[in-house]
């Protein structure tokens, strides 16, 4: 069985954990095993559990981002090692992604990330297709270990074998399902809230800027009408052709309401996003009044509602 080693911030955990479930299915057919820190035992030696567990991890999984690459530990220990044994051959190597950040001129930055093209998982329109392509490259990387052995003749399990000071006593069975159910406050789903609306006016502002960069015959206009509002304009040869309102709170209150007008009241909207939550993190939920929700959205990050509003305000132009 191969050993899966999640080298990562504590910042990031909550994406560590929602990996871990997409990792079930391989976890079920006896493919792999996973292992993290959260795993080290009340006067465990902390140091010593690691490092024994990465020494013998035939897959290391760096879990990238700006809080990585600021970790001392994950940075200048944990990936050194990884990059060592993946040097000499004794385990596979692969980044992933977490959240955007200037990764590419860093030691592992020569390696192919995951998922496709290095895109942070944060930064896909659905978070699960992001972690079902980490998967992806996690299967493939099995199939190529399986295949390498088969072509050398030998069928000896895929696990490292252990390092003589390591004995299999010391390597006590617990169970890897410890992760709690999180709960999440109004104040929560507030900042959450404000922090979304604001990612999605920067996201418009800079898309309409891009867009009539591109194309002669538009013209764009974003303005803020105020902290929690702002509107977009399209305009072709001089024509406007497209326009929208986009606010925080409106009729039903908290969410983050999309009225195909520029001139629309508070209380008018086509489309409305409102914070949801399940047992691990917040998200966004569309009401269900666009043709575009047809597509059965329902667990939206800060850029997939982005662009599900993009998309609606482009609509007239495709």
């Amino acid at each position: 069985m191969n050993r899966v080693f999640f080298s990562y911030s504590h910042a990031d955990e909550d994406l560590r954990d929602m990996l871990e479930k997409h990792l079930a299915a391989l976890k079920h057919q006896g493919l792999i095993e996973t292992w993290y820190d959260r795993r080290i035992q009340v006067g465990d030696e902390l140091d010593g559990e690691i490092d024994q567990n990465l020494e013998t991890a035939s897959i290391i999984l760096l879990l990238v981002s700006s809080d990585f690459i600021a970790s001392k530990y994950c940075y200048d220990i944990e990936m050194k090692r990884a990059l060592e044994r993946h040097e000499a051959g004794e385990a596979r190597v692969i980044p992933v992604i977490l959240r955007a950040c200037d990764w590419h001129d860093t030691p592992f930055g020569r390696l192919m990330a995951a998922p496709k093209d290095g895109k942070p998982i944060r930064a896909w329109h659905d978070i699960d297709a992001a972690f079902m392509d980490v998967v992806k490259s996690i299967k493939e990387t099995l199939r190529r270990t399986t295949l390498t052995n088969a072509e050398s003749g030998t069928f000896e399990s895929l696990e490292p074998v252990m390092p003589q000071h390591i004995t299999t006593n010391e390597r006590r069975p617990r169970s890897a399902n410890l992760r709690t159910r999180k709960t999440f406050n109004d104040a929560d789903r507030d900042n959450f809230l404000d922090e979304a609306f604001e990612y999605i006016a920067s996201y418009f502002e800079n898309s309409l800027s891009e867009l009539e960069k591109r194309n002669n015959d538009l013209a764009t206009r974003f303005k803020r009408v105020d902290n929690g509002s702002f509107t977009a304009s399209i305009y072709e040869n001089g024509r406007s052709v497209s326009y929208c309102k986009i606010r925080l709170g409106g009729m039903l209150g908290n969410g983050i309401a999309y009225s195909m007008s520029d001139q629309a009241s508070d209380n008018s909207f086509n489309e409305n996003l409102s914070v949801d939550f399940d047992d691990q993190h917040l998200f966004l939920k569309p009401l269900g009044f666009s043709i575009a929700s047809q597509r059965k959205l329902s667990q939206l990050s800060f850029e997939g509602a982005a662009e599900y509003y993009w998309s609606m305000l482009m609509q007239p132009l495709q």
